[in-house]
């Protein structure tokens, strides 16, 4: 028998057994009440159990009263300290790209001057390479049909390339994340390439990396069978890696990250686990799911009236249109409430890319969404705090924009995060901390074991 056919003659015991295990893991929600148990390390109102400290970045959407009370206000995100805002005007006014400053910046804690920034520019694209043979033995040898398995697969197996693979010590940790930073963009187009080829009949076109090209020069570089791009389709790009490449310790990839690391086990396999907490679409599939809400959208409705829009997005809610979830997708965020600093960012910028691409009216159907979910949510929501717009609205747009695949738009999101995950795993290691190990309270009745004879 071979092995496809193993798996399918096994799956109608296996049904089965899963519906057997399915109820006996079932825990009355009532117990989470009953023994305060913060589920997702999170309070009833939505706030992170406050689980580590980090110098990394910081993230608010709250102001304190006097009275101790929590007012909700327009979220702010600082990397190391610095404003979004004012590191994006800052790289922006100067025409430059931003996002290997800002790798400098999460991982040193400071700005690089002119000769730090050209060293440090010069260290990461010399790291801009695979080993020898590692496209065709490793990507090409069995094509995937997700790029973040690809992504994930490539780490793990990267480990056997390297002779000081479980050194933790700081430089060669640092060492390895930079490697990492640098060949995730690769890992990702190569792999995409090669699935276009071998699952849809494209052209196998890879291309080498240009080492005088910023990141994102280079990832359109690398993806465009031309290779060609303009400099404000560069510019998005980087923009779009710099406000994703870092999000605070507490979001799950990251957290995953700190509580590998804290194990004391190799960079490539903690990378491996952030990339498997990645994938999942609660996570890093957000901007995804806008897109096909987008394009449902589009094939519902006829003269995109706000009163159509409207009554698809209260479809949506009564869980009658696109996935039948309740969720319209890029609105709403677990911490911000008000506002989402990032997708107003990204806001001002997409604008000039609709008019280059000819795409106005699809971003002007966007800000329409944008402006009326929140408040048909407002009118049905029982226990509203307020949403907003969050950057996955807005980061799918413009990767739809710019061409990329819809396959490669989280395996993007990893590379900008690669960047953030560096930074903890490093504070992780040099804070010498404890294991990383939550309580889990029992709560099965219980029982006496029986012989199989008497069962």
């Amino acid at each position: 028998m071979d092995y496809d056919n193993m798996i399918k003659n096994n799956m109608p015991l296996i049904s089965r057994l899963a519906e057997q295990a399915g109820k006996s893991t079932q825990i009355d929600t009532l117990l989470y009440n009953k023994y305060d148990v913060k589920r997702g390390l999170r309070d009833l109102d939505g706030r992170g159990v406050l689980a580590g400290l980090t110098e990394i970045s910081e993230i608010n959407a709250y102001s304190k009263e006097e009275d101790g009370s929590l007012i909700r206000k327009p979220g702010e995100l600082y990397y190391r300290g610095i404003p979004i805002e004012e590191i994006v005007d800052g790289f922006v006014q100067e025409g430059r790209f931003g996002f290997e400053e800002v790798i400098y910046l999460l991982l040193f804690g400071k700005l690089p001057n002119m000769e730090e920034y050209k060293e440090f520019c010069s260290l990461l694209f010399s790291f801009r390479s695979l080993p020898p043979n590692f496209v065709r033995d490793i990507i090409m040898k069995k094509p995937s049909i997700d790029m973040m398995n690809v992504l994930a697969r490539s780490v793990l197996t990267l480990y056997a390339y390297d002779e000081q693979a479980d050194d933790i010590s700081l430089p060669n940790v640092l060492r390895q994340c930079l490697q990492l930073i640098s060949q995730l963009p690769l890992i990702s187009v190569y792999g995409y390439q090669v699935y276009k080829h071998y699952h849809d009949g494209g052209s196998l076109i890879i291309h080498n990396s240009d080492k005088n090209l910023s990141m994102a020069e280079n990832i359109l570089h690398l993806l465009r069978h031309d290779s060609k791009f303009t400099h404000l389709e560069a510019k998005l790009l980087d923009i779009c890696f710099v406000l994703h490449a870092e999000h605070g310790g507490g979001n799950n990839s990251t957290f995953t990250t700190h509580v590998v690391s804290s194990s004391g086990t190799d960079t490539y396999s903690t990378v491996a686990a952030s990339l498997g907490s990645l994938k999942g679409p609660r996570h890093g599939g957000a901007n995804v799911k806008v897109i096909r809400m987008m394009e449902d959208l589009k094939s519902s409705i006829r003269t995109r009236s706000e009163s159509e829009v409207r009554d698809y997005l209260v479809r949506i809610l009564k869980k009658e249109a696109f996935d039948r979830k309740g969720l319209i997708y890029g609105i709403g965020h677990a911490i911000y409430s008000v506002s989402d600093p990032r997708a107003l960012i990204l806001e001002n910028y997409v604008r000039d890319l609709a008019e280059e691409k000819g795409l106005s009216e699809e971003y002007e159907l966007y800000l329409m969404v944008k402006k009326i979910a929140p408040e048909i949510i407002a009118e049905r929501s029982r226990m509203y705090k307020g949403v907003s717009a969050n950057i996955d609205f807005f980061s799918g747009l413009v990767y739809k924009m710019l061409g990329l695949p819809i396959e490669l738009f989280t395996p993007m999101f990893a590379v900008s995060r690669m960047a953030g995950w560096s930074a903890h795993r490093i504070e992780e290691l040099s804070n010498n901390g404890k294991i990383i190990r939550p309580a889990y309270m029992a709560v099965a009745e219980r029982q006496s074991y029986k012989k199989l004879s008497e069962r």
